[in-house]
Protein backbone atom coordinates (compact mmCIF):
# COMPACT_ATOMS: atom_id res chain seq x y z
CA UNK A 1 0.00 0.00 0.00
CA UNK A 2 1.47 3.33 -1.08
CA UNK A 3 0.85 5.97 1.57
CA UNK A 4 1.14 9.75 1.63
CA UNK A 5 1.83 11.40 4.97
CA UNK A 6 0.92 15.08 5.35
CA UNK A 7 2.11 16.84 8.51
CA UNK A 8 5.62 15.94 9.69
CA UNK A 9 5.61 17.76 13.01
CA UNK A 10 6.73 16.58 16.43
CA UNK A 11 4.34 13.62 16.28
CA UNK A 12 4.11 13.18 12.52
CA UNK A 13 7.85 12.66 12.04
CA UNK A 14 8.15 9.61 14.35
CA UNK A 15 4.83 8.24 13.12
CA UNK A 16 6.08 8.40 9.54
CA UNK A 17 9.35 6.79 10.61
CA UNK A 18 7.45 3.88 12.18
CA UNK A 19 5.49 3.32 8.97
CA UNK A 20 8.72 3.28 6.96
CA UNK A 21 10.21 0.80 9.45
CA UNK A 22 7.14 -1.39 9.00
CA UNK A 23 7.81 -1.53 5.26
CA UNK A 24 5.19 0.84 3.88
CA UNK A 25 6.26 2.94 0.86
CA UNK A 26 5.80 6.50 2.09
CA UNK A 27 5.77 9.90 0.42
CA UNK A 28 5.58 12.90 2.71
CA UNK A 29 5.09 16.65 2.85
CA UNK A 30 5.28 19.42 5.41
CA UNK A 31 5.53 23.20 5.19
CA UNK A 32 8.72 22.96 7.26
CA UNK A 33 11.62 22.09 4.96
CA UNK A 34 13.68 20.80 7.88
CA UNK A 35 10.93 18.31 8.72
CA UNK A 36 10.86 17.14 5.11
CA UNK A 37 14.65 16.71 5.17
CA UNK A 38 14.39 14.61 8.34
CA UNK A 39 11.67 12.53 6.69
CA UNK A 40 13.94 11.89 3.70
CA UNK A 41 16.80 10.93 6.03
CA UNK A 42 14.50 8.35 7.61
CA UNK A 43 13.89 6.72 4.24
CA UNK A 44 10.75 8.50 3.08
CA UNK A 45 10.15 10.02 -0.34
CA UNK A 46 9.94 13.81 0.07
CA UNK A 47 7.46 15.80 -2.01
CA UNK A 48 7.42 19.49 -2.90
CA UNK A 49 3.66 19.82 -2.34
CA UNK A 50 0.96 17.91 -0.47
CA UNK A 51 -0.69 17.14 -3.82
CA UNK A 52 2.54 15.65 -5.16
CA UNK A 53 2.88 13.45 -2.08
CA UNK A 54 -0.64 12.10 -2.59
CA UNK A 55 -0.31 11.46 -6.34
CA UNK A 56 -1.63 7.94 -6.97
CA UNK A 57 -1.40 6.98 -3.29
CA UNK A 58 -3.69 4.29 -1.90
CA UNK A 59 -4.10 6.23 1.34
CA UNK A 60 -3.24 9.64 2.74
CA UNK A 61 -2.67 10.25 6.44
CA UNK A 62 -3.30 13.77 7.71
CA UNK A 63 -1.43 14.60 10.93
CA UNK A 64 -1.90 18.36 10.71
CA UNK A 65 -2.66 20.96 13.38
CA UNK A 66 -6.42 21.37 12.98
CA UNK A 67 -9.47 20.92 10.77
CA UNK A 68 -8.73 24.05 8.76
CA UNK A 69 -5.33 22.68 7.71
CA UNK A 70 -6.87 19.31 6.86
CA UNK A 71 -9.55 20.92 4.72
CA UNK A 72 -7.01 23.13 2.98
CA UNK A 73 -4.77 20.19 2.11
CA UNK A 74 -7.60 17.94 0.97
CA UNK A 75 -9.79 20.29 -1.00
CA UNK A 76 -7.72 23.35 -1.90
CA UNK A 77 -4.28 21.77 -1.96
CA UNK A 78 -5.34 19.02 -4.36
CA UNK A 79 -4.67 16.03 -2.10
CA UNK A 80 -8.09 14.45 -2.58
CA UNK A 81 -7.98 14.80 -6.37
CA UNK A 82 -4.48 13.28 -6.45
CA UNK A 83 -5.42 10.27 -4.33
CA UNK A 84 -6.21 7.00 -6.11
CA UNK A 85 -9.93 6.75 -7.07
CA UNK A 86 -10.52 4.01 -4.48
CA UNK A 87 -8.14 5.56 -1.97
CA UNK A 88 -8.61 6.28 1.73
CA UNK A 89 -8.25 9.48 3.72
CA UNK A 90 -7.11 8.93 7.31
CA UNK A 91 -7.57 11.99 9.50
CA UNK A 92 -5.47 11.59 12.66
CA UNK A 93 -5.47 15.19 13.86
CA UNK A 94 -7.67 16.35 16.76
CA UNK A 95 -10.67 18.09 15.16
CA UNK A 96 -14.25 19.00 16.12
CA UNK A 97 -16.67 16.12 15.42
CA UNK A 98 -18.88 18.34 13.25
CA UNK A 99 -15.99 19.36 11.03
CA UNK A 100 -14.92 15.73 10.71
CA UNK A 101 -18.40 14.69 9.58
CA UNK A 102 -18.42 17.43 6.95
CA UNK A 103 -15.00 16.43 5.63
CA UNK A 104 -15.99 12.77 5.51
CA UNK A 105 -19.12 13.53 3.49
CA UNK A 106 -17.10 15.49 0.92
CA UNK A 107 -14.50 12.72 0.64
CA UNK A 108 -17.03 9.89 0.39
CA UNK A 109 -18.96 11.79 -2.29
CA UNK A 110 -15.96 11.16 -4.58
CA UNK A 111 -16.11 7.39 -3.97
CA UNK A 112 -13.14 7.35 -1.61
CA UNK A 113 -13.14 6.13 2.00
CA UNK A 114 -12.64 8.19 5.15
CA UNK A 115 -11.28 7.15 8.54
CA UNK A 116 -11.79 9.44 11.51
CA UNK A 117 -8.79 8.25 13.55
CA UNK A 118 -7.46 10.72 16.16
CA UNK A 119 -4.66 9.62 18.45
CA UNK A 120 -3.61 9.98 22.07
CA UNK A 121 -0.22 9.39 23.61
CA UNK A 122 1.80 12.43 22.67
CA UNK A 123 5.29 12.50 21.25
CA UNK A 124 6.41 9.63 23.48
CA UNK A 125 3.64 7.42 22.12
CA UNK A 126 4.42 8.46 18.56
CA UNK A 127 8.10 7.63 19.05
CA UNK A 128 7.42 4.21 20.58
CA UNK A 129 4.47 3.32 18.31
CA UNK A 130 2.29 2.99 21.41
CA UNK A 131 -0.39 5.50 20.49
CA UNK A 132 -4.05 4.97 21.30
CA UNK A 133 -6.03 5.29 18.07
CA UNK A 134 -9.80 5.82 18.13
CA UNK A 135 -11.44 5.07 14.79
CA UNK A 136 -14.86 6.00 13.51
CA UNK A 137 -15.36 4.42 10.07
CA UNK A 138 -17.27 1.68 8.25
CA UNK A 139 -15.98 -1.77 9.19
CA UNK A 140 -14.56 -2.55 5.75
CA UNK A 141 -12.55 0.69 5.63
CA UNK A 142 -11.29 0.10 9.17
CA UNK A 143 -10.15 -3.44 8.37
CA UNK A 144 -8.42 -2.30 5.18
CA UNK A 145 -6.32 0.25 7.08
CA UNK A 146 -5.82 -1.80 10.25
CA UNK A 147 -2.27 -3.00 9.38
CA UNK A 148 -1.23 0.61 8.81
CA UNK A 149 -2.73 1.79 12.09
CA UNK A 150 -1.14 -1.05 14.04
CA UNK A 151 2.27 0.17 12.89
CA UNK A 152 1.51 3.42 14.71
CA UNK A 153 -0.18 2.35 17.92
CA UNK A 154 -0.66 -0.65 20.17
CA UNK A 155 -4.12 0.38 21.39
CA UNK A 156 -6.48 0.41 18.43
CA UNK A 157 -10.20 0.92 18.99
CA UNK A 158 -13.00 0.79 16.41
CA UNK A 159 -15.40 3.04 18.32
CA UNK A 160 -18.14 3.26 15.70
CA UNK A 161 -19.00 3.15 12.03
CA UNK A 162 -19.50 6.88 11.50
CA UNK A 163 -17.03 9.72 11.01
CA UNK A 164 -17.09 12.02 14.01
CA UNK A 165 -17.32 9.21 16.54
CA UNK A 166 -13.54 8.88 16.81
CA UNK A 167 -13.27 12.65 17.15
CA UNK A 168 -15.86 12.61 19.93
CA UNK A 169 -13.91 9.99 21.90
CA UNK A 170 -10.75 12.09 21.52
CA UNK A 171 -12.65 15.18 22.69
CA UNK A 172 -13.79 13.29 25.81
CA UNK A 173 -10.19 12.21 26.40
CA UNK A 174 -8.95 15.79 26.15
CA UNK A 175 -11.76 17.01 28.40
CA UNK A 176 -10.59 14.70 31.19
CA UNK A 177 -6.89 15.43 30.58
CA UNK A 178 -7.38 19.19 30.71
CA UNK A 179 -9.64 19.10 33.76
CA UNK A 180 -7.29 16.71 35.59
CA UNK A 181 -4.31 19.02 35.03
CA UNK A 182 -6.25 22.10 36.12
CA UNK A 183 -7.72 20.48 39.21
CA UNK A 184 -4.31 19.13 40.26
CA UNK A 185 -2.95 22.67 39.99
CA UNK A 186 -5.90 23.93 42.03
CA UNK A 187 -5.18 21.40 44.77
CA UNK A 188 -1.52 22.39 44.93
CA UNK A 189 -2.55 26.05 45.01
CA UNK A 190 -4.69 25.46 48.09
CA UNK A 191 -1.86 23.63 49.83
CA UNK A 192 0.57 26.41 48.90
CA UNK A 193 -1.82 29.02 50.24
CA UNK A 194 -1.70 27.56 53.75
CA UNK A 195 2.02 26.77 53.68
CA UNK A 196 2.00 22.99 53.22
CA UNK A 197 5.05 21.54 51.45
CA UNK A 198 3.87 20.71 47.91
CA UNK A 199 6.27 17.75 47.78
CA UNK A 200 4.46 16.21 50.73
CA UNK A 201 1.08 16.85 49.08
CA UNK A 202 2.27 15.22 45.87
CA UNK A 203 3.53 12.15 47.72
CA UNK A 204 0.27 11.77 49.64
CA UNK A 205 -2.07 12.33 46.69
CA UNK A 206 -0.12 10.13 44.31
CA UNK A 207 -0.81 7.13 46.54
CA UNK A 208 -4.40 7.98 47.43
CA UNK A 209 -7.80 7.67 45.80
CA UNK A 210 -7.28 11.22 44.47
CA UNK A 211 -4.47 10.06 42.18
CA UNK A 212 -4.71 10.30 38.40
CA UNK A 213 -2.26 9.69 35.57
CA UNK A 214 -2.09 13.44 35.00
CA UNK A 215 -1.38 14.15 38.67
CA UNK A 216 1.50 11.67 38.70
CA UNK A 217 2.89 12.94 35.38
CA UNK A 218 2.31 16.70 35.66
CA UNK A 219 2.43 17.03 39.45
CA UNK A 220 6.24 16.83 39.75
CA UNK A 221 6.61 19.42 36.98
CA UNK A 222 4.19 21.76 38.75
CA UNK A 223 6.78 21.92 41.53
CA UNK A 224 9.48 23.11 39.11
CA UNK A 225 9.92 26.74 38.12
CA UNK A 226 10.73 26.05 34.46
CA UNK A 227 10.16 22.38 33.54
CA UNK A 228 10.99 20.87 30.18
CA UNK A 229 8.09 21.20 27.74
CA UNK A 230 6.27 17.98 26.86
CA UNK A 231 2.94 19.55 25.93
CA UNK A 232 2.20 23.28 25.87
CA UNK A 233 -0.42 25.47 27.49
CA UNK A 234 -1.65 26.44 24.02
CA UNK A 235 -2.33 22.81 23.10
CA UNK A 236 -4.90 22.69 25.86
CA UNK A 237 -6.29 26.09 24.90
CA UNK A 238 -6.90 24.53 21.48
CA UNK A 239 -8.13 21.15 22.69
CA UNK A 240 -10.43 22.42 25.42
CA UNK A 241 -11.78 24.89 22.87
CA UNK A 242 -12.63 21.87 20.70
CA UNK A 243 -14.26 20.21 23.71
CA UNK A 244 -16.52 23.21 24.22
CA UNK A 245 -17.30 23.36 20.51
CA UNK A 246 -18.32 19.70 20.58
CA UNK A 247 -20.47 20.44 23.61
CA UNK A 248 -22.24 23.22 21.74
CA UNK A 249 -22.83 20.94 18.76
CA UNK A 250 -24.34 18.26 21.00
CA UNK A 251 -26.08 20.78 23.30
CA UNK A 252 -24.23 19.21 26.23
CA UNK A 253 -23.37 21.29 29.31
CA UNK A 254 -19.64 21.07 30.13
CA UNK A 255 -19.06 23.44 33.08
CA UNK A 256 -15.85 21.82 34.34
CA UNK A 257 -14.29 21.89 30.88
CA UNK A 258 -15.24 25.57 30.59
CA UNK A 259 -13.60 26.42 33.91
CA UNK A 260 -10.40 24.55 33.00
CA UNK A 261 -10.35 26.25 29.60
CA UNK A 262 -10.43 29.67 31.26
CA UNK A 263 -7.41 28.82 33.43
CA UNK A 264 -5.35 27.67 30.44
CA UNK A 265 -6.52 30.68 28.45
CA UNK A 266 -5.51 33.04 31.24
CA UNK A 267 -2.05 31.47 31.35
CA UNK A 268 -1.67 31.79 27.59
CA UNK A 269 -2.97 35.34 27.65
CA UNK A 270 -0.10 36.38 29.90
CA UNK A 271 2.35 35.23 27.24
CA UNK A 272 2.97 31.71 28.60
CA UNK A 273 1.29 29.75 25.82
CA UNK A 274 4.49 27.94 24.80
CA UNK A 275 5.49 26.70 28.25
CA UNK A 276 4.69 23.26 29.68
CA UNK A 277 0.99 22.71 30.36
CA UNK A 278 1.73 21.89 34.00
CA UNK A 279 2.42 25.59 34.45
CA UNK A 280 -1.28 26.41 34.42
CA UNK A 281 -0.51 26.42 38.15
CA UNK A 282 1.00 29.89 37.63
CA UNK A 283 -2.48 31.28 37.06
CA UNK A 284 -3.64 29.81 40.36
CA UNK A 285 -0.60 31.25 42.12
CA UNK A 286 -1.32 34.63 40.61
CA UNK A 287 -4.92 34.49 41.80
CA UNK A 288 -4.04 33.36 45.30
CA UNK A 289 -0.76 35.09 46.05
CA UNK A 290 -0.66 38.06 43.75
CA UNK A 291 2.52 36.89 42.03
CA UNK A 292 3.35 34.50 39.18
Amino acid sequence: MNIAFIGLGSMGTPMARNLISAGFPLAGYDLNSNAVAAFAANGGKPAVTAQAAAAGADAVILMVVNAAQAEQALFEGGVLDALAPAGTVVLMATCPPGAVKTMAARVEKTGRSFLDAPVSGGVAGAEAATLSIMVGAPKAAFERMEPVLRALGDKLFHVGTEAGQGATVKVVNQLLCGVHIAVAAEGFALANKVGIDPKVILEILSGSAAASWMLKDRGPRMLQDDPAVTSTIDIFVKDLGLVLEAGREAKAALPLAAAAYQMFLATSGRGDGAIDDSQVIRSYDLLNRGQP
